[in-house]
């Protein structure tokens, strides 16, 4: 039986794919079978190189190690048998699958305050850019002059692969009917922001807000604080957004 060897790389820390893949790969493999949620192959490199490598020392550890694999996508290794040359992978949503995107999800109906929050997080990815392994950039959710919302595959593709999905819901309105009646925030970032809970996950969303006194109303959201973020002011908001952003991107650890 022919083998064919499969590239892998060994992702330590966050890294897009398409970086990645420039670089050599960490060990070659030869696929025996492929499961559903796994896949179980034989390592071709010399034995000695694979137990003096960093991921290995690291497997010893308890540590999760996890792999970019040729053609197949995000593993981590489940078991490593060095005798047997056999290690069994199994699927695992890596983070080097997202791109260094900041999407922000606004509104149009009460613009003053998205445009406040697009002018800051401007000036805060300027300043972590500085410090950052990798440059972030700001993707702005289009927005139809007239008509019905429609998510576009590239829009979704780009909101499940950014590192951070932030969405104004700042209110734009509340029922008057009854006074705890929750406030009401726009439809389009209400959609985004659903698609968004469903594909990514609960600390890669920041919810931004500006304060409105004239509409006192319960909050329609029960996400943790530091995922929340309200302001009066631009100023303050400015002084306070740099600081929430950094905690959020500090497990994809891009600055030192």
């Amino acid at each position: 039986m022919a083998i064919i060897a499969l590239k892998a790389w060994y992702i330590e820390q966050y890294e897009p794919i398409r970086e990645v893949i420039k670089r050599p790969p960490d060990i070659r493999l030869n696929r025996n079978s492929l499961l559903k949620s796994g896949l179980r192959t034989d390592f071709l490199d010399d034995k000695q190189a694979v137990e003096g490598s960093i991921w290995f020392q690291r497997y010893l550890d308890g540590d999760r190690v996890e792999f970019y694999i040729e053609g197949s996508g995000g593993y981590v290794i489940s078991n490593l048998d060095l005798i047997s040359q056999e290690i069994y992978f199994s699927k695992y949503d890596i983070a080097a699958t997202l791109e260094p995107i900041i999407f922000f999800s606004h509104q149009t109906e009460y613009p003053s305050a998205s445009d406040t929050i697009k002018t800051a997080l401007e000036e805060a990815l300027e300043n972590y850019n500085q410090r950052s392994r990798f440059p972030l950039t700001l993707e702005i959710a289009p927005r139809p002059e007239e008509g019905t919302l429609r998510l576009s595959d590239s829009q979704l593709r780009q909101l499940r692969k950014s590192l951070i999905f932030v969405a104004d819901t700042t209110p734009i309105m509340a029922i008057q009917q009854q006074q705890k009646s929750p406030l009401l925030l726009s439809s389009n970032v209400c959609t985004e922001l659903g698609y968004a809970i469903a594909s990514k996950r609960t600390g890669q969303i920041l919810l931004i807000h500006q304060e409105r006194p004239d509409l006192n109303r319960k909050w329609p959201f029960d996400l943790p604080e530091h995922q929340q973020l309200g302001f009066n002011t631009a100023t303050e908001l400015n002084q306070t957004l740099l600081p929430v952003l950094e905690a959020l991107l500090q497990r994809f650890n891009l600055t030192p």
